[in-house]
């Protein structure tokens, strides 16, 4: 077979592929998403099914049908954090805005659906290799169904995800593409979809419960009866087992007893900052290839949606102007960073915080923090709205851990900081590399304030 000719390559036919793939094709440009499973495999992944309705999704694809062949529970009203060690719980409502649970399988099948619609095309089981470039990326080779395949294009879009083969083939010497990154900035995860006899009674709630070595274990419930359980925990923490753990919580869990298992999948993605470029000539990541994950909980589906579809507008743009250079491309960059960027990058300092004490430490100080004040904490304005009586009631109640909270305290602040620093990251390619010093002032600031080993 020939070189296949298009005006956009996308390697993986998960969300951001998707989403990006629907974005351009609508348009009229020519599309190949390039997906390593089979039609009937595709989008059978772990996840934790979790968004925040419609609006997560940019208006590319139908969207009432995504929303009704795969939204499973609409309702949900709160989250429910767990101390196992000492009981306590912490209820942390959602006010108007409504949570989502989807099945996952059926969304990816509605989205890949969407994108034939949109006039894409759609290769499975097509496993990607190499990548093709001459100062800059102009194309990718593999196999279709055991036979080689070459493919061209004047933009490759990597969303094939946290273990992405392209990044590691792709010569980014001379380039600003982000390629500080190590197993160590990543979760490893497990779930099992469950289904119950009995419907339980927190079916408007998710619920998350903390494990060792700066794990969780969350509860989603995609109906009354179905429930998506799983663990996700650090890997630059001891391995955790992780089918043992969630096992043995199913076994021990009232709720579940007479469970039959559906599904069971497990995976690891990015718990780290987007990556500070995601461009470089011929050449854009987006989604989980990209860091594209709320570095606090592992949710990746609304950002990987966002940078798709930002993804797919910037290489229309170069390719009309003729131009896919880094420059170019910049503003894809730009948009990530104004969109959910700077969020995730000054929430993972939560992820580094955590990550340099003690588990059971963390959960005695978080369980003495109001359920509002926690999500201050971490909201994207990077502060607290914490009264001074309040804030009075959670020192007493934390007395012996009073340091680790005046830490928590320093670190928010620090967040608020890096936020503001994420507000100035530059319009070109021209001044990354003092904004990257600047910001890397912060994050040694952070390391000293809580004694961690450098993250990045």
């Amino acid at each position: 077979m020939g070189v296949q000719s298009y005006d956009i390559i996308i390697v993986g036919g998960g969300t951001a592929g998707s989403f990006a793939a629907a974005t351009a094709a609508r348009e009229g440009y020519s599309v190949a998403v390039l997906e390593r499973k089979t039609a009937k495999e595709a989008g059978n992944i772990a996840c934790g099914d979790a968004v925040k309705g419609k609006s997560t999704f940019p208006d590319v694809i139908d969207l009432e049908r995504l929303a009704k062949e795969s939204f499973t529970n609409r309702d949900i009203q709160r989250a429910v954090f767990e101390n196992p060690a000492s009981g306590q719980t912490i209820n942390i409502p959602f006010g108007e805005t409504k949570g989502t649970i989807l099945d996952r399988y059926a969304y990816a099948q509605v989205l890949l659906d969407e994108v034939k619609l949109s006039g894409a095309e759609i290769h499975y089981d097509t496993v990607i290799q190499d990548v093709v470039q001459n100062g800059q990326v102009t194309g990718v080779t593999g196999t279709c169904k055991g036979k080689p395949v070459s493919y061209q294009a004047p933009i490759t879009i990597d969303t094939g995800g946290s273990m992405s083969l392209l990044q590691d083939k792709t010569d980014f010497s001379g380039t600003t593409f982000d390629t500080n990154v190590s197993y160590r900035q990543f979760c490893s995860a497990y779930r099992e979809v469950i289904e119950l006899p009995t419907p339980v009674d927190w079916h408007d709630a998710i619920i998350f419960k903390p494990t060792t070595e700066l794990g969780y274990l969350w509860y989603f419930p995609r109906t009354p009866t179905v429930i998506n359980v799983g663990v996700g925990f650090q890997m630059n923490k001891p391995p955790m087992e992780l089918v043992k753990v969630v096992q043995d919580d199913i076994r021990a869990h009232p709720d579940f007893k007479d469970c039959t298992v559906v599904d069971k999948l497990g995976a690891a993605l990015p718990t780290r900052r987007p990556f500070d470029s995601a461009v470089a000539p011929g050449f854009i990541a987006a989604g989980d290839s990209a860091g594209h994950v709320n570095p606090t909980t592992g949710g990746g589906i609304g950002a990987a949606a966002t940078s798709g579809h930002f993804a797919a507008q910037t290489a229309m743009n170069a390719i009309e102007s003729d131009d896919v250079s880094e420059s170019s491309l910049w503003d894809y960059n730009v948009n990530v960073m104004e969109s959910f960027g700077k969020r995730y990058a000054a929430m993972d300092l939560y992820n580094i915080w955590g990550g340099a004490h003690d588990v059971s430490e963390l959960t005695d100080v978080i369980s003495c923090i109001p359920g509002q004040q926690l999500v201050d904490i971490m909201s994207k304005h990077g502060s607290t709205t914490m009264g001074l009586w309040v804030k009075f009631k959670t020192l007493t109640k934390a007395f012996r851990h009073w340091g680790l909270l005046f830490e928590l305290y320093r670190i928010n602040r620090e967040a608020g900081r890096l936020k503001e620093h994420y507000d100035l990251y530059p319009s070109s390619p021209n001044g990354f590399d003092s904004w990257k010093h600047e910001r890397d002032l912060i994050m040694d600031s952070v390391y000293s304030i809580c004694n961690a080993e450098p993250k990045y």
